[in-house]
């Protein structure tokens, strides 16, 4: 695949999440709602000021985030699934070096 966002796009592949139980029950495929999070596979250049020059994205290649529900068009390169959005549709960047994030008692 050789796709580049352009501006302050970004190309976000989804990452699945695994088998979801709810009480003993196997929720169906069907059923279960897409996941919320991804990873930045392509950020295009930035976003274009009024003097001609640019503003760099917060996002990078590689970088795993969290968005919306409804962000971004679903679209299928060299048959697999993507999500392009604009970066103002990011939440949040997951931060992998924070050690796990859980507090001993």
């Amino acid at each position: 695949m050789n796709a580049r966002p352009l501006h302050d796009r970004i190309l976000v592949q989804r990452i699945e999440e695994g088998e979801q139980k709810i009480g003993g029950i196997i929720i169906p495929d069907s059923a279960k709602e897409k996941p919320q999070q991804g990873k930045v596979v392509a950020v295009g250049a930035g976003k274009v000021k009024d003097d001609g020059g640019r503003i760099p994205l917060d996002v990078k290649s590689g970088d795993l985030i969290l968005f919306g529900k409804y962000s971004g068009q679903e679209i299928k390169l060299d048959g697999e699934e993507f999500l392009i959005m604009r970066e103002d549709e990011v939440l949040a960047v997951i931060d992998s070096s924070a050690g796990g994030g859980k507090s001993k008692k």
